[in-house]
């Protein structure tokens, strides 16, 4: 396939078939996904209809398929586009080998050049014609599949790209032909002046010109969309091949494919994690930068789990597999990538609609313009060269392709910055949302419970004060047990250790340390135990924990207050100026939790979040985002996939936050793999550079055709003797479609300009 309209015309050969429910046609990764009920047609008859159509078609998962390009069972994959322009490279060398010498024979006495005397002067004249006709079939030879699918697409009342080619050179080959004939009868009758009408004017060079001409384009074309795809393959070469397994004692390499469920791994300093698991021995520094962006490695222990493609840069670990093959999170990341590569935006519906009845009428251009100058009495090859030169200039390449190379950029750029986008919808539709939703916990908070501020009584030390809690709170499985256990071994403080544990429900716990009780718990806990909690200069400090959106804890020993404990799911250092940069794009930020709403009010401040809606349900987050969207809203939802799934599916953009569950890879249309607030505004920059991409790349194709038919057909002929040959008309075709896919990759170098500037890591407490 060279265009637009020859992957529209695959998609409706193949959606005429009787069971077929829906198809899609990829013009830059050579690839068809189809939707088929199988009792109805066969894999058989989908390849027999795309063949009929005048191109051919493997099975994706067939060796044969494997072998031209699709990823293999070691994961390496050849780039399609890259194979298809090294065959464009051959047949362009060639198809210049022959235009040499035709271009030589035909212009060469107008620039003074001499011929060979058997193809110089009118008794040769039949010599110099055939000459010139057996390098133009030459050339027509090497290019014949413009002529075969031409052809075969013409017939079936579905013209294409390669039809208006065909038709083109074919008529100057055909009046070529003529010529030869005219100058061999002239010569018959001995009437020179016929023989020199058509001495110089046989067209062949046209041809020529116009197929080599047409091969350069479609080279420099096929090497540009290569560059395109380049994200994938990028993503396809980081799978490891090979793993170190251990079994019986014994170590030994083998293919990544071999890998199964439950194996242990071994992965040393500068080796790949080779699939998806968890750490059961050693500890290592991993860098995850393949898959995250994050360039600082990440410290790794025994519990934690590490990714496939994933660097070990110092330590040494076992694993255990977890996820291999197909599940990695790797290949969920190509398979998203080339879903969304693979997929149409609605945007580009619009070109496929103008393709599929621009040909035509370019068709008929092109016979009305040599029919309207023959009328006007001008010699037939006058009239025929408007008609050719309709044809080729207006090859519908360049708006066939400024959707989908722009699409395919996008999306790998995103890929390159941890933004995964499901497919070409998501990927327009983002920069439109005009109401932003965010899930407070794991969204804009880090997602866990950390201590906040530790606030000793008169007389106590903060050290004191941690002490004791870290004691007694290692005995507990409370998440605010586990804040506090963290917060002291920052401090470098060993918990004593305590006996006597109790826990009260809803209150508190207790237990002795070094012989003393030790109360903590909340104050409904100290009033109960008699303790004052007011008397103390820590008092006022309590209501403004409170105020803030925190929960204090209150320690105490042997019924004298040790001092007040706060502790919160604190914002993340860059969620603050993500909504600031949400609202300088003209998004109505609003905060979506099931938190309580002095909680969840405390955040939005911190925030500058204007709309709260606190103490929702999971199912009641997708009623707020409905009730949004019948106001008539572009909805984006932020979430981390998993409480927030309904909500993700429901809106018009549904935002997965965080290194993505299978429930946010499913429930969302853009999977961001760090928790970072900010690569949601990256997406939403990267979808509105992609979407003008487009509009820059459909508005030149338009423009490029309307002002190029009016010229190649004539009309400024009689006023200014503006007259276009078909071959600058060839020329200028090839170009507008380098230019569009040379715009398309301009996205390349996106890097998002924020309009905000640097807040503060830690916001207002």
């Amino acid at each position: 396939m060279t265009c637009s309209s020859c992957s529209s015309h695959v998609e409706k050969a193949v959606s005429k078939l009787s069971g077929v429910k829906s198809v899609s046609v990829n013009l830059l990764q050579n690839s068809m996904t189809v939707e088929y009920d199988e009792a109805a047609v066969g894999e058989a008859d989908i390849i027999k209809t795309v063949t009929d159509a005048g191109y051919g078609a493997l099975p994706a998962d067939s060796k044969s398929a494997k072998s031209q390009g699709q990823a293999g069972s070691t994961g390496a994959a050849a780039n399609p586009a890259a194979a298809e322009a090294e065959q464009m490279k051959t047949r362009l060398i060639w198809s210049i080998i022959f235009l040499i010498p035709l271009m030589y024979i035909a212009m060469g006495s107008m620039l003074g050049l001499p011929l060979p005397s058997f193809l110089s002067g009118l008794e040769n004249a039949i010599a110099f014609g055939m000459a010139q006709f057996l390098l133009t079939l030459s050339i027509a030879y090497l290019n014949r599949q413009y002529f075969i699918i031409g052809f075969k697409s013409l017939m079936k009342r579905a013209p294409v790209m390669e039809t208006l080619i065909a038709i083109g050179t074919s008529a100057a080959i055909i009046y070529g032909i003529y010529a030869i004939v005219q100058m061999g009868y002239g010569l018959a009758v001995q009437d020179f002046a016929l023989v020199e009408r058509y001495h110089m004017d046989i067209y062949f060079e046209a041809a020529g010109m116009i197929l080599t001409l047409v091969a350069a384009g479609k080279y420099l074309e096929s090497r540009s969309k290569g560059k395109t795809s380049e994200a994938i393959t990028r993503l396809l070469d980081l799978t490891p091949k090979t793993a170190w397994i251990e079994k019986d004692g014994i170590e030994a390499e083998i293919p990544v494919s071999d890998v199964a469920v439950g194996d242990v791994l071994i992965v040393k300093t500068g080796s790949s994690v080779p699939v998806d698991g968890k750490i059961i021995e050693g500890s290592a520094a991993i860098d995850e930068s393949a898959i995250t962006g994050e360039s600082i490695p990440v410290e790794k222990t025994a519990g934690d789990s590490v990714t496939g493609a994933t660097v070990s840069r110092s330590g040494f670990i076992k694993m255990t597999a977890v996820r291999v093959g197909e599940d990695t999170t790797l290949s969920q990341i190509i398979r998203l990538v080339e879903e969304a590569s693979a997929s149409k935006a609605p945007i580009s519906k619009l070109a496929d609609r103008v393709s599929a009845v621009f040909v035509p009428i370019a068709i008929s251009i092109a016979i009305l313009a040599t029919a309207v100058w023959l009328l006007l009495g001008y010699p037939l090859n006058f009239a025929l060269s408007f008609g050719i030169t309709v044809l080729v200039i207006s090859c519908p390449c360049a708006l066939g392709l400024a959707t989908p190379t722009a699409i395919m950029v996008g999306t790998g750029k995103g890929a390159e910055n941890g933004i995964l986008f499901r497919n070409a919808e998501s990927i327009e539709t983002a920069h439109k949302a005009s109401v932003v939703i965010l899930d407070k916990t794991g969204t804009v908070t880090v997602g866990k419970p950390s201590v906040t501020g530790i606030y000793p009584a008169d007389g106590v030390t903060p050290e004191e004060l941690m002490t004791y809690a870290v004691s007694v709170e290692k005995l507990s499985e409370h998440p605010l047990a586990n804040a506090i256990v963290e917060k002291a071994a920052a401090m470098n403080l060993l918990p004593v250790q305590a006996a006597d544990f109790k826990q009260t429900a809803g209150h508190g716990i207790e237990a002795s340390v070094s012989g003393e009780r030790v109360l903590a718990g909340n104050a409904k806990m100290m009033a109960v135990k008699g303790i004052d909690i007011l008397s103390d200069s820590v008092s006022s400090v309590s209501d403004e924990i409170a105020k803030s959106g925190q929960t204090p804890l209150y320690f105490a020993k042997n019924n004298q207050l040790l001092g007040i404990i706060s502790i919160a799911d604190v914002i993340k250092p860059t969620s603050r100026r993500a909504v600031a940069e949400f609202k300088s794009m003209g998004a109505d930020v609003i905060l979506l939790t099931g938190d309580n709403e002095r909680t969840a009010n405390a955040i939005a401040r911190q925030l500058g979040i204007d709309h709260v809606i606190a103490g929702v349900l999971p199912e009641g987050k997708e009623e707020v985002v409905r009730k949004q969207q019948e106001k008539g809203k572009k909805v984006a939802m932020i979430g981390d996939g998993i409480n927030d799934a309904p909500a993700l599916a429901r809106a018009d953009v549904g935002i997965a936050i965080g290194a993505g569950t299978d429930v946010a890879i499913e429930s969302a249309d853009i999977v961001l793999m760090k928790s970072d607030l900010m690569d949601a505004v990256t997406a939403f920059k990267l979808s509105r550079a992609t979407i003008r991409n487009v509009k820059q790349n459909l508005f030149w194709a338009f423009f490029y055709n309307i002002l190029g038919i009016p010229l190649a057909a004539g009309l400024f002929y009689p006023f200014f003797g503006w007259r276009l040959s078909p071959m600058f008309a060839a020329a200028a075709m090839s170009l507008s479609s380098l230019f569009v896919v040379t715009n398309a990759l301009r996205l390349r170098f996106f890097k998002p300009k924020f309009s905000t500037e640097a807040l503060s890591e830690k916001p207002d407490k």
